[in-house]
């Protein structure tokens, strides 16, 4: 039987199932990242992100949450160091009995999302709505792009 040299990298024998596994770990992290989190606390209390859509349209930034089901009483929204920060609970409307269920996907639960604004804003001026279950935040920008001409002396 012959023996082939097997690349190693610092000393270490090279694993392609290792490295497969160190690539599923960060493309996890990355779609954690971009995904609404959604994860098991205690007491069967369920924490969730809505997602969300930032742009630019009339010298404003605009901020779309997806939040459906959600009451505007139940939903708070601050301007902080620039970013926006979401929070509120969506309620199920009645007591449903689990064993009659055959799937149960939908959103229940706390949710939270802080989204850092690309530019300086007028926090003060902003307007919030939600209407089919989007929340919709409008913030004028602090300060317009102007060309000044300088003269020189």
């Amino acid at each position: 039987m012959e023996r082939r040299n097997l690349p190693t990298f610092g000393g270490n024998v090279w694993n392609p199932f290792r490295e497969i596994a160190r690539i599923e770990n960060e493309l996890n992290k990355l779609i954690g990242e971009v995904m609404p989190v959604m994860k098991q606390v205690p007491a069967e209390v369920q924490v969730w992100a809505p997602r969300v859509d930032v742009y630019e349209k009339d010298n404003n930034i605009v901020v779309e949450a997806e939040i459906p089901g959600a009451k505007k009483e139940n939903i708070e929204v601050k301007i902080k160091d620039n970013a926006v920060i979401i929070k509120g609970e969506v309620k199920r409307e009645e007591e449903k009995k689990e064993e009659n269920y055959y799937r149960s996907e939908r959103f229940y639960g706390t949710f939270e999302r802080v989204i850092p604004l690309p530019v300086e804003v007028k926090a003060e001026e902003a307007k919030a709505e939600i209407k089919d279950g989007i929340l919709k935040l409008t913030i004028p920008k602090a300060t317009a792009e102007k060309e000044v001409k300088v003269t020189i002396e």
